[in-house]
């Protein structure tokens, strides 16, 4: 899920929502000005238990906020290889946006193991399943994102996708939230730890 807000530290009532529904990963999104990374910080020591990472990183400036903030990880709308590079410089694991199949084979080329298909509901449900014989193996882990709404993860997941990040549409409250929130947790948590050399 990601959160946007100008004061980060005004999302700290959502997130323990958020955490009480039993939502691991919540990415929040870059803001330019002072004080994004300080307060991020400040919720990152508050809430343990969930995986905070930064989303909208574009920009070299931004990518740098968020190696300040502490994040985890972080995730782009947009496929650079300077910001690749860069993250991974930092040991910091960054999902790129891929949307295209020559993008999709930069991104795979460039070794990247995660991608963001952004923005998935303008593709369909079955488009990365038809990516997979003519692009052939292996494919990206691929987390479908960007207007999709909760009771889109499961036909999204059975159509060939890893993993469903839900923005704007995902409810505080109700268990159709937290089963939205929970689909393949385990498999993106073991690849996140994974990339960042965690046991």
């Amino acid at each position: 899920m990601v959160l946007r807000s100008w004061e980060p530290e005004r999302l700290a009532p959502r997130l323990h929502r958020l955490q009480l529904l039993g939502v691991r990963h919540v990415e929040i999104a870059w803001r330019p000005g002072q004080g994004w990374s300080d307060q991020c910080r400040q919720l990152i020591a508050a809430f343990p238990e969930l995986l905070l990472g930064a989303a909208s990183i574009c920009t070299p400036a931004a990518l740098v906020a968020a190696l300040e903030a502490g994040f985890s990880y972080g995730v782009s709308p947009v496929l650079e290889r300077q910001l690749l590079e860069q993250a991974a410089a930092a040991d910091f694991t960054l999902v790129p946006g891929v949307m295209t199949p020559t993008e999709v084979n930069r991104a795979r080329s460039w070794g990247c193991p995660i991608v963001k298909l952004f923005p998935a509901v303008t593709v369909g449900m079955g488009y990365w399943r038809r990516l997979a014989d003519p692009l052939g193996a292996p494919m990206p882990f691929c987390i479908a994102a960007g207007g999709l709404h909760p009771h889109d993860v499961r036909p999204w997941l059975e159509a060939g996708v890893d993993a469903v990040a839900l923005g704007a549409s995902l409810p505080d409250s109700g268990p159709e939230a937290a089963g939205a929130a929970a689909a393949h947790p385990d498999s993106l948590e073991q690849l996140l730890a994974d990339l960042a050399g965690q046991p």
